[in-house]
């Protein structure tokens, strides 16, 4: 009788083993996920020697937990000294869906927007993504398809890379108000081009193109924001 106890206890306990392993597998991350200090959490996919994120950022802290500026007036957002970030009409549901627009303040800040490992692409490196996926058209690769997000007719959009860029739109400082959701989306680079102006990508409803302005936007626009691998 002792022979058997000692057998169903080992037979409980070999069972009691296998479920916490089962239980702490279930628990481990998505390999093909990040987390944001939010907790919000990022898809991502590789496009040649690159690892992009495929949603636009939406987080609220920097890296080290410090909350970012969230103004939603027009002084405050036009005479603040500090990175800052709005929702598109100042709507956290826009937020959501188009990530949130932040000013380039935010990310010249020391303390890092991207999750750790990742970082906000210069643009020499936007560039590299363009060649990579053929030059001046690659924007029709990389749009998310259809029209749930983008206004019709949503030109060339095939996303064949995943990398489902969306039209977050922008606010614009001097005239002070947010334009262009659904009909384009803008992102900035990390690479500062001339005083107060800094680079940054577009992509637009009705052509299949990516293109960057030579001069730049001015910094206090608002933008979104894409993370690319270290």
């Amino acid at each position: 009788m002792k022979k058997r106890g000692r057998l169903w206890n080992c037979s409980f306990l070999a069972m009691g083993m296998l479920l916490l392993l089962t239980f702490s597998c279930k628990k481990e991350k998505d390999p093909t996920t990040v987390t944001d200090i939010d907790g919000n959490v990022y898809h991502f996919v590789t496009i040649g020697t690159q690892v992009w994120m495929v949603e636009n950022l939406n987080v609220t802290h920097y890296r080290n937990g410090d909350t970012i500026s969230n103004f939603i007036n027009s002084y405050d957002w036009n005479n603040t000294l500090e990175g800052a970030y709005r929702n598109y009409n100042d709507d956290p549901a826009n937020g959501k869906i188009y990530g949130k627009l932040y000013n380039f303040l935010a990310i010249q800040d020391s303390r890092n927007l991207c999750p750790s490992g990742w970082h906000v692409p210069s643009d020499a490196e936007w560039r590299i993504l363009r060649e990579y996926l053929g030059g001046i058209n690659a924007g029709g690769s990389l749009k998310e398809t259809g029209t749930e997000h983008w206004l019709n007719p949503n030109t060339g959009a095939t996303n064949s890379n995943g990398f489902s860029a969306l039209p977050g739109g922008r606010y614009n400082t001097f005239q002070s108000k947010f334009s262009d959701i659904e009909a384009a989306g803008y992102w900035w680079s990390s690479t500062a081009i001339l005083p107060y102006n800094a680079a940054y990508w577009h992509m637009a409803y009705d052509h299949k193109y990516m293109t960057s302005a030579i001069e730049g936007a001015f910094e206090y626009n608002g933008l979104s924001i894409r993370c690319v691998k270290d």
